[in-house]
């Protein structure tokens, strides 16, 4: 009978170590995938920055409306950004308290 138990539990295990590995292989991917987003939205935001530097020699008003929209672009980038990272930032903060909470209570 006790065999039984622990065939069940090394079974129960398995299982949970298998989705716990596909679990952090996923983490993972979506972490790689959100820091390249990054460094894309870095180079864009960047590359309209100088681009918004230029002064304009045409001043059509469809001109002025597209610099105009590229500047709320430049800006929505740059929020974007700010959100993915600082959410990213209290994550690890929030582990790190954790982590120490629980060296401190051993």
């Amino acid at each position: 009978m006790i065999y039984l138990a622990i065939a069940l539990l090394a079974v129960g295990l398995g299982i949970s170590l298998y989705f716990n590995y596909k679990f952090a292989m996923t983490v993972l991917r979506i972490e790689d995938a959100i820091e390249e987003s990054l460094d894309s939205l870095d180079k864009r935001y960047a590359a309209m920055s100088a681009i918004l530097v230029k002064p304009v020699f045409f001043d059509s008003p469809e001109v002025r409306q597209v610099i105009k929209e590229i500047a709320i672009t430049r800006d929505s980038i740059l929020r974007i950004a700010n959100v993915l990272v600082s959410n990213i930032q209290a994550e690890i903060k929030e582990i790190e308290e954790e982590d120490r909470d629980d060296k401190e209570g051993t």
